[in-house]
């Protein structure tokens, strides 16, 4: 491990949902090429949920950025965060590149949020890391403003 590389040239913001009132629904980031990662993260955070309010996240995987194909990767999906205790909370979701069905032609991923019975704060950021080649900051999707 080499100290003198900076985090932000191993990680990169693919896709986002920008804290919001979600109403309830699913809600889904762009579908985003997996090629030049060998994991990603979701990070998942939750504001004031409506009265009796769920939240659902799941890793979603396609053969293309329309999302031709979609299905769930295995295994890539939290357990449901409820109202009584899931405020203000975060949850993560990580899955590796070899994680998708790479065989069938599924190299796009995307993070899918799905809110029950009532709006409620949410946001969300899709992460690429270890990328094949580094810095990856280039990577980092069009509303990234400003890396220090």
């Amino acid at each position: 491990m080499n100290p003198n590389i900076k985090l932000e040239e191993k990680l990169a913001i693919l896709a986002t949902l920008d804290p919001a009132s979600v109403a309830a629904g699913t809600v889904l980031t762009a579908y985003v090429p997996a090629q030049n990662f060998n994991s990603f993260l979701a990070l998942i955070q939750t504001g004031v949920l409506g009265a009796s309010a769920t939240l659902d996240a799941k890793l979603r995987q396609a053969q293309d950025a329309s999302g031709t194909g979609v299905k769930d990767i295995t295994g890539k999906a939290i357990t449901q965060i409820a109202k009584a205790s899931g405020d203000n909370k975060q949850a993560m979701i990580e899955c590796r590149s070899t994680d998708l069905d790479g065989v069938n032609g599924f190299a796009y991923v995307a993070l899918s949020v799905t809110v029950g019975t009532a709006a409620s704060i949410v946001g969300a950021l899709l992460i690429g890391g270890n990328p094949y080649a580094a810095p990856c900051a280039g990577s980092n999707q069009a509303a990234v403003v400003q890396v220090i």
